[in-house]
């Protein structure tokens, strides 16, 4: 368990059918794609973050091997081979959701989390689940559009220097040199003749060198950083989003009613004044936009979304319907609206239509009132592979404390050495901060490898407190100072119920 706490045309322009962006690839194509990462080296990776679960592991790291191998075949072999569907069943904090957020960071795949008790029955108030794929959509679009823009930053901020200079100098960037009228070209010794014309000229081209030179000064302070505090003023535009009658917004809106609401909108101007810091800022987002293509980076994200998507659907055991409760009534019918969704069919969006034949779905819940085998047998057979994951003990606790890259103990020691406070903890103060944490566990209700978070804010309070004022000093946590601090506290049943 992890411990870092860490939301176009429908159809493919004929000269785009057979371009990369239609071919199954991960979103960041331009680095080497965890897809292609053996099973042995993910669970590796996952390893870094992640204590115990190996069987968890092990599936996901399968399924994401099998998708690599899949666009290695024929288009035609392709188009049969669906993604194996995970079900997770296990306690509270011990891993589910952070292992699918691993994943997708890993494969750099378009990933989105939701709860499945934020669903309703199509007829009820409340999100269709063919929501869930138009969040990943946007998920998807906002990471092709950042590598999008990484790959034009260069230009874009050659742009933004030349905008910063016009903003500084007050006017545009100098106009060509002045020439001699063409009216008589061909008589031009006589124009030269005109002294009153070859002073004109002169003089145009002089302060056109003038400003060329002010220019570079200026260009030269402002790559030295000595311009960063000077302030500038210049135009921001911002959408203006409709807010509908009764609290519903665009995400609920037909998707043709909310494009035309978007095209449609004014966008609001508004003049603001800000240092050349930030204001470099603003405007090289500005001008990385206009320099992207949005119709390219919707066909992307959408290749990305039905070939490498993966939608982690959380709480799935609390849409099982619970015999005699007329409330249940949504749950079986959320359960009913996700079998085509799971299964494979086409969603509609803003940016196009989106296959989820290949997009692959990982449930998880803790089925602490209910069993994987109580919800619609058609659901069940849409998520093949089941992993249970098992309880975290004591030995996972030291573990989780001590080996995870991002561990606590780690976090904590970097938080106050942000106050010049040096931190450490002895092997017999993990040994009892973990066996607090479990004994609490089982007395009281198991939230798995989240009770380390409470624990360590109580033992470290005072610490926290203090510390601004303990710079430059040493500060160990040993068993005694753990006993002091939480001994009474994990003796007291009810004490700990409320406190940790």
């Amino acid at each position: 368990m992890s411990l870092m706490s860490t939301p176009t045309s429908n159809a493919l322009p004929p000269d785009t059918e057979s371009s990369d962006a239609a071919k199954p690839c991960a979103v960041a194509s331009d680095s080497t794609s965890g897809l292609e990462l053996a099973p042995r080296q993910i669970v590796a990776e996952l390893d870094r973050y992640i204590v115990g679960q190996g069987d968890a592991k092990r599936a996901i790291a399968i399924a994401v091997r099998n998708r690599w191998r899949r666009s290695q075949l024929s288009d035609e072999m392709q188009a049969d081979i669906s993604p194996k569907n995970i079900l997770m069943a296990g306690p509270t904090g011990v891993g589910k959701t952070e292992i699918a957020r691993r994943l997708a960071k890993l494969t750099s795949a378009p990933f989105v989390k939701v709860e499945a008790t934020k669903y309703t029955e199509v007829g009820y108030y409340g999100r269709d689940v063919e929501s869930m794929v138009r969040d990943l959509v946007e998920n998807a679009i906002a990471m092709v559009r950042g590598l999008e823009q990484e790959r034009v930053q260069e230009e874009a901020q050659r742009r933004t220097e030349e905008r910063l200079l016009d903003l500084l100098l007050a006017h545009s960037s100098p106009s060509d040199p002045i020439e001699l009228p063409e009216s008589d070209a061909t008589n031009v010794d006589a124009a030269l003749d005109d002294d009153a014309a070859l002073d004109e000229v002169t003089a145009a081209n002089e302060q056109r060198s003038r400003k060329l030179r002010t220019r570079a000064k200026m260009r030269d302070m402002l790559r030295e950083g000595l311009l960063e505090e000077k302030s500038v003023e210049f135009t921001i535009e911002q959408k203006m989003m409709p807010i509908m009658m009764g609290g519903v917004g665009l995400e609920n809106m037909d998707v043709d009613l909310q494009g035309m609401f978007e095209r449609f909108m004014p966008k609001n101007s508004k003049k603001r004044s800000m240092s050349v810091a930030q204001a470099r800022k603003v405007l090289s987002a500005q001008e990385a936009d206009k320099l992207v293509d949005e119709e390219k980076i919707a066909i992307k994200a959408i290749a990305a979304c039905e070939n490498n998507g993966i939608i982690f659907i959380d709480e799935i055991d609390k849409v099982i319907a619970s015999e005699g409760k007329s409330a249940d009534v949504s749950r079986q019918g959320v359960q009913r609206d996700l079998l085509p969704i799971v299964e494979g069919t086409s969603v509609q969006t803003k940016h196009g239509y989106v296959k989820t034949d290949h997009i692959l779905f990982i449930a998880a819940g803790a089925f602490h009132h209910g069993k994987p085998s109580e919800l619609m047998p058609e659901l069940q057979g849409r998520f093949p592979i089941r992993v249970e994951l098992s309880e975290l003990t004591k030995e996972h606790f030291v573990q989780i404390l001590t080996e995870p890259k991002n561990s606590l103990t780690r976090q904590y020691q970097a938080l106050l050495a942000a106050e010049n406070v040096e931190l450490q903890f002895t092997a017999d103060a993990i040994e009892r901060i973990a066996e607090y944490g479990f004994k609490t566990n089982q007395t009281t209700q198991n939230i798995g490898a989240r009770r380390l978070y409470t624990i360590l804010e109580k033992l470290l309070e005072e610490l926290n407190f203090s510390a601004a004022e303990m710079s430059g000093q040493q500060v160990t946590i040993d068993a005694e100072y753990v006993d002091q601090r939480l001994a009474a506290i994990c003796e007291d049943e009810d004490l700990s119920r409320f406190i940790l």
